[in-house]
């Protein structure tokens, strides 16, 4: 199974707002970056939109180290708060409706598909591959 690193991190300018979202993607030596934006969203729909454009690309299953800043993306994971999600039909533990469901099922599928590990990195520190997706993330607003 071919092995695939990739960073994450999603931005806004307003909370909703103009938001954008950088992903890198490490196979062996080869390194691709992807951005994009959005008109109004949220940082989280940005966290959550990273991760899903970069896992589009992988052509076949592969087994994923996936780096993100985001708490909120790297818990639903780590603590099986999306498992639970789905088994509650998509309700939280408070019996909402789970926010931002489209893009976390999404997430759920391409969870099945690849062996992904996710793994919390802190934000706006030294790691050179998030502070270039946040760098990007920022950039993409800027296009708008």
């Amino acid at each position: 199974m071919d092995e695939v690193i990739i960073y994450t991190d999603g931005a806004c300018s307003g909370n909703p707002g103009k938001g954008g979202w950088g992903a890198i993607l490490i196979y062996g030596d080869t390194k691709k970056e992807i951005s994009g934006a959005s008109k109004i969203t949220t940082n989280n729909q940005m966290e959550l939109t990273a991760p899903i454009e970069a896992l589009k690309l992988l052509k076949r299953p592969c087994k994923v180290k996936l780096y993100s800043d985001s708490a909120y993306l790297i818990n639903a994971f780590q603590q099986k708060w999306l498992n639970n999600w789905q088994k509650n039909g998509w309700l939280t533990a408070s019996k909402e409706p789970v926010k931002n469901k489209d893009l976390w099922e999404q997430l759920y599928n391409f969870n099945k598909i690849h062996t992904i590990e996710w793994i919390k990195v802190k934000g706006h520190s030294d790691n050179v591959y998030n502070n270039r997706c946040d760098e990007m993330a920022v950039n993409a607003i800027k296009t708008l």
